[in-house]
């Protein structure tokens, strides 16, 4: 199977393991995969902020990269939103890259969905003997519809003690521009998650957006708290090679 890589703003510019992470167990399961250099922002920043005309550009871009992929991995549940359900609305006037638009959003996929429902795997072999709390991001479950597929892929992690995150679906308060918009009540929003994930006493959270997590474990670094942020497909890999006996 031929997998192309979104890759996406944050994982290229600040969170690169993450998308090594996600690139090697992609391969391990036998996909061949190719990362189109092409590749820019989705557009999502702009178009919260309703410059839907700029968001249309940076879209073109997108879908010039994407034309002949045969399918796309992501691991932002935020941007793979924004491509699935938006792309085809900034171009609903132009019959062609509408056309192109919708072809893109029916082969984009978040990582943890790629894995379980199309691969069909859940048990990667992986070893993480710590205790950990995931967070449910807010387009990864609403807009996509990701529920239980990140929690069957870590249910199967030899080690991991899993706790449960009290009000779990409540937002971080990142939000992409609404953090920098609405600073004083992202600030309270985030502080009210730190202090739930706190309460699970969890050496780890786990995510599946690096947005979410770049806030939240921001704000716990700032308050002087130590807690490993790791993105799902982080701590899947190092849990392969936990179990492989490689040390990074």
């Amino acid at each position: 199977m031929r997998v192309s890589l979104f890759i996406t703003c944050l994982v290229d510019s600040v969170f690169p393991n993450v998308g090594v992470g996600m690139t090697r167990i992609l391969q391990q399961q036998g996909c061949e995969v190719v990362f189109p250099p092409q590749q820019t922002c989705c557009g999502q920043p702009s178009f919260n902020s309703g410059y839907t005309a700029e968001s249309r550009e940076v879209a073109k871009t997108f879908l010039q990269a994407f034309k002949d992929a045969d399918i796309i991995v992501s691991p932002s549940g935020s941007c793979v939103g924004m491509i699935k359900h938006y792309y085809p609305e900034l171009f609903a006037n132009d019959p062609v890259l509408h056309k192109q638009a919708l072809d893109v959003s029916n082969k984009i996929y978040e990582f943890s969905q790629f894995l379980v429902n199309v691969l069909h795997v859940e048990d990667l072999g992986a070893f993480f003997p710590q205790t950990a709390t995931y967070h449910p991001s807010c387009h990864g479950s609403r807009l996509l519809g990701i529920k239980d597929e990140p929690m069957r892929l870590l249910s199967h992690v030899t080690g991991l003690e899993l706790r449960d995150l009290p009000y779990a679906n409540d937002c971080c308060g990142f939000g992409g521009t609404f953090s920098v918009k609405m600073g004083d009540i992202s600030g309270a929003m985030v502080d009210e998650k730190a202090e739930h994930v706190l309460e699970t006493g969890a050496s780890v959270l786990i995510g599946t957006d690096m947005g979410c997590l770049m806030n939240i474990g921001g704000r716990m670094t700032r308050r002087g708290e130590r807690i490993r942020v790791m993105h799902l497909a982080e701590l899947l890999y190092e849990g392969i090679q936990n179990a492989n006996g490689v040390t990074s």
